[in-house]
């Protein structure tokens, strides 16, 4: 039995391919006592891990210990027994591919995945997608989101992967980092990715005309290498991203314009929901803070029945 490192990219639950050091994959399972370490989430391994393995020298490993993570980003489990799904560990960057229409992205979706990534140190770029679809009014509303999340210091993009248009500033994006996409199932990840690097060849589908929401494609998350350098983390299309392992009372910090302002409150314990003396609130009514990002905390502080842990 040989003892060697690698890196996960690939994970389908109980199995997980793993890129060794030297080069070669090698398809592993998971040695039970690290289920045993109080790791609170449906999968204790995860793509973008950097693991020790025992290789048998037939062709499968079991892996024995996971290294420090750096950060990771999770998402509400469906197994109601467990806290947490982490969909990524070690990434760079967080791109959240959004669109306006072509299925619409609500803001709330796209403020909770920029307090979970603000949350673990994740940098964020927003990309909004399918802009060759988009009338006047599109046009107008998506400039009304870039100005207003530029404005507060995050970088988008606005693409057309089925035309191909400005695919070369996705390129530059992603060159030589590990970066994990994400959005809504429909937004055009997997076209996207595509259209980037067309020898993925990933599976796609077509939006239901009825619901606006499209069909998951991809069931686990998988790293896959650039020609040009770095990897991509394709992640399951999300319908609610979830923010746990954070109290109520630290929520604000994830939103950067409301950190800002809250030192100002008048008590240094405020939620910036009905206390008095509250620079947060004074600010929004103010219009120095953009009332749908106020909008998007109070659904995340009031929600989840105050449990974010």
């Amino acid at each position: 039995m040989e003892q060697k490192n690698g890196l996960v990219i690939k994970s389908t639950g109980s199995r997980y391919t793993v890129l060794s050091d030297d080069g070669t994959t090698i398809v592993c399972q998971i040695r039970g006592k690290i289920r045993l370490k109080g790791i609170k989430s449906t999968n204790p391994v995860s793509v973008g891990d950097r693991v020790t393995y025992d290789d048998d020298g037939l062709g499968e490993g079991v892996i024995s210990n996971i290294e420090e993570r750096k950060n990771y980003i999770i998402r509400k489990a469906t197994n109601l027994s467990k806290e947490s799904h982490i969909i990524a560990a070690n990434v760079d960057q967080a791109v959240l591919i959004v669109t306006i229409n072509y299925p619409m992205t609500t803001r709330v979706f796209v403020d909770r995945f920029i307090a979970a990534s603000e949350a673990y140190g994740i940098p964020v770029t927003i990309v909004f997608n399918k802009t060759d679809r988009y009338d006047q009014e599109h046009m107008k509303l998506l400039q009304e989101w870039r100005d207003l999340y530029e404005g507060i210091g995050y970088k988008t993009l606005a693409v057309s992967a089925k035309k191909q248009e400005d695919l070369c500033e996705i390129e530059a994006l992603l060159k030589d980092k590990i970066s994990v996409l994400s959005g809504h199932s429909g937004v055009g990840k997997s076209t996207l990715i595509n259209r980037v690097e067309p020898n993925l060849n990933l599976k796609t589908a077509e939006i239901s005309a009825i619901h606006q929401s499209g069909k998951h494609t991809t069931t686990f998350a998988e790293m896959h290498p650039l020609s040009f350098g770095g990897y991509i983390i394709d992640t399951p299309g999300i319908r609610g991203f979830g923010l746990i392992h954070i109290e109520k009372e630290e929520l604000y910090h994830y939103f950067k314009e409301l950190f800002d302002y809250a030192a100002d409150c008048r008590f240094h314990n405020c939620t910036h929901y009905n206390e008095p003396g509250c620079a947060v609130k004074a600010a929004v009514e103010n219009g120095d803070i953009a009332y749908s990002r106020y909008e998007s905390y109070l659904s995340i502080l009031l929600n989840r029945n105050d449990k974010y842990r």
